[in-house]
């Protein structure tokens, strides 16, 4: 089974980065090692157009890239392949996609539906992922439902994928504290 890692943060903590460093690297340890980036995010107006286009042109050349705002579970498998690392960055925004589409309204069992089928998705790859996500309860209490239910959903997202990784990464100024991931309280 391959190990995975969990990058969490802050906005700007230097998340992508540290993941895009771990893809340098894996790729640099060997000939037979490739990289491929699974972007989760959508160019909805202007300045998110921008902020993508600004990742794509920071990333490696070499690094190929998949585009996957909704259907994580069936991106993975497709792409599967022993000596592979996979970044997907972000589990923030595929979460957003989900719980607040551009057309239409939120649909929490189908989301839950796709977080399960992902989450039953990664012991079976050959390939390492690397995941990035925004650890986003440590601020205050949102004042609507919606965003409650978003902040639960990504917490409860958070723990479920580090359950299955073997190394989480928490992402503070642009530094990097990394340990094993510790099994669950019985």
């Amino acid at each position: 089974m391959a190990v995975h890692h969990l990058i969490v943060g802050g906005q700007r903590s230097g998340k992508s980065s540290q993941a895009e460093r771990l893809a340098r690297d894996w790729r640099a340890a060997s000939a037979e090692h490739s990289v491929v980036v699974v972007a989760t995010a959508v160019a909805a107006d202007d300045e998110m157009r921008a902020r993508i286009q600004r990742h794509q042109l920071e990333r490696p050349a070499g690094f190929l890239t998949v585009e996957s705002p909704l259907d994580l579970a069936d991106t993975l498998r497709q792409i599967d392949a022993p000596g592979q690392l996979v970044v997907v960055d972000c589990l923030t925004l595929w979460l957003t996609n989900w719980l607040f589409p551009i057309e239409g309204q939120m649909d929490l069992a189908a989301w839950r539906r796709e977080r399960d089928a992902m989450l039953a998705t990664l012991p079976q790859l050959a390939s390492r992922v690397v995941f990035v996500s925004n650890e986003v309860g440590w601020g205050v209490v949102p004042m609507s439902s919606e965003v409650r239910v978003f902040v639960d959903e990504l917490g409860w997202l958070n723990q479920a994928v580090a359950r299955q990784c073997g190394q989480l990464t928490l992402m503070v100024a642009g530094q990097a504290w990394t340990r094993p991931v510790e099994p669950p309280c019985a």
